[in-house]
């Protein structure tokens, strides 16, 4: 027989036996699965973790001691329909025109040639789920299934507003919509989605209605907590967390799982007892004070994120967009500014956030901004108070070291005049680099007034 290929193949054995070393043939960790919690309205000063002692949230409290607690986290916006587009997208909702709410009569919404979080995990093979509250446009060309999700049901804007429904897909699933137990409702079909998608990588967004007004729990929540309908609605959500906390420890998921829990924006404190509390933080929804845009944030990941870690600077929702990419191995889009940062060197306990600061802009407003430690507020008119929104006195040029003074109560303007300077110079190039903003969507509409026609009968009892 021929040996002449024996010099040959002894020289290819060693670079044989390097690609089929146990090393290199090692599977990848599996992708992260993420399930991302939203709620509504739910205030800085709304849950134990964060220092309520008369609403009890076991299982939320339990997502914070088995992993992360923000205690600086923020809002891209005071108000709802902002909030979520900047989520999603990763950047600061004026970009996209969405400088208010969507309406019932609104035939806006988030453009559709913005990039979600849905659209950039789905091409990696990830399932994407939405259940709850979108709020994005309700138009069929707006809704979930044309945002990259593979299934939605929900309501597709606030329970408040006209003809609440509940969509399934792009279809009304029922006109009869029950809201005492839209909780349960919602909670029942994350769980079905979580089971159903479970050999896979998913993403599910479970956007809560709750606890927007008007407030509703189902009978075995009512009268559970110390706090009226409010605390039995927030402790009915918390119920909702255990809920999925349990289904994936039943499915062994609950290991590489990140789970996210959050709030869209502060309280509406105009609601009173059916509003929720900002804590120390000063005013609530609707304005640029730290309890209308810090909210509430825990995050849990047992295979990267140690337990009861707590994070005290400044973090983003818009952040959690470059986060969920690095993590799963997806691409930002190239095409676009992305306003948020990674934080997967946070969650890891390895770094710190990138040294970026926060405008804080309103109805298409720039109102204030911060950097670092310091927060400068630019002048504001004042407002006499309406039925939906909260009086609030006039206010001239305002700084606030929040490490010190998280409820804004002692500003340095005349003590810091150069800080306040430095701050408002670097605000306004921050903001430059947002121009030129596109023409802000038309929002036309009115919501339904049951909840206003309650507060004042109730303060016409009192």
């Amino acid at each position: 027989m021929n040996q002449s290929w024996y010099p040959w193949l002894l020289a290819i054995f060693p670079l044989l036996s390097a690609c089929t070393s146990p090393q290199d043939t090692a599977p990848a960790a599996p992708p992260p699965n993420i399930i991302h919690i939203f709620v509504d309205d739910l205030g800085y000063g709304d849950l134990s973790c964060f220092g309520a002692t008369d609403i009890a949230t076991p299982h939320i409290d339990r997502l914070a001691a088995e992993g992360i607690k923000f205690t600086e986290f923020y809002s891209a916006s005071a108000v709802c329909s902002p909030s979520r587009a900047a989520l999603l997208t990763g950047r600061y909702p004026v970009r996209m025109g969405i400088n208010q709410v969507f309406f019932p009569e609104s035939f806006t919404g988030m453009p559709p040639e913005e990039v979600t979080i849905a659209e950039l995990l789905r091409p990696l093979g990830y399932a994407t789920g939405m259940v709850g509250k979108w709020h994005l446009g309700h138009m069929e060309r707006y809704l979930p299934l044309n945002q990259g999700f593979d299934s939605y049901y929900g309501m597709p804007y606030s329970n408040d507003m006209e003809s609440a429904v509940y969509l399934s897909g792009n279809e009304v699933d029922s006109f009869d919509v029950d809201q005492r137990y839209m909780t349960r409702t919602y909670t029942e079909r994350a769980l079905d989605f979580i089971r159903d998608r479970a050999g896979q990588p998913f993403f599910l967004y479970l956007a809560h209605n709750m606890p927007h007004v008007p407030l509703y729990a189902s009978p075995d929540f009512v009268g559970s907590s110390d706090r009226g309908l409010y605390g039995d609605v927030v402790q009915e959500l918390d119920w909702s967390v255990g809920q999925v906390l349990r289904v994936l420890d039943s499915l062994q998921l609950a290991e590489n799982t990140l789970v996210v829990f959050s709030s869209d924006n502060g309280p509406w404190l105009v609601m009173e007892d059916h509003g929720g509390s900002a804590g120390a933080l000063r005013e609530g929804k609707q304005y640029t004070f730290e309890g209308g845009m810090r909210v509430p944030t825990v995050a849990r990941w047992p295979a990267r994120i140690a337990a009861g870690r707590v994070y005290e600077d400044l973090a983003t929702q818009m952040d959690w967009m470059p986060t969920f990419a690095t993590i799963s191995g997806a691409t930002l889009p190239p095409d676009r500014p992305i306003d948020g940062c990674d934080l997967t060197a946070v969650l890891e306990g390895t770094g710190e956030r990138e040294d970026r600061g926060l405008l804080y802009i309103y109805a298409n407003e720039l109102r204030a901004y911060r950097h670092g430690d310091y927060k400068v507020k630019l002048p504001y008119a004042g407002y006499a108070g309406s039925p939906g929104m909260k009086a609030v006195a006039a206010h001239d040029t305002l700084l606030y070291n929040l490490k010190d003074d998280p409820g804004e109560q002692h500003n340095l303007l005349t003590t810091e005049p150069e800080r306040a300077r430095a701050l408002l110079a670097e605000m306004h190039r921050e903001y430059d680099e947002l121009l030129p903003l596109p023409e802000q969507l038309v929002i036309r509409g009115r919501a339904d007034r049951s909840h206003y026609d309650y507060l004042a009968g109730k303060r016409a009892a009192d």
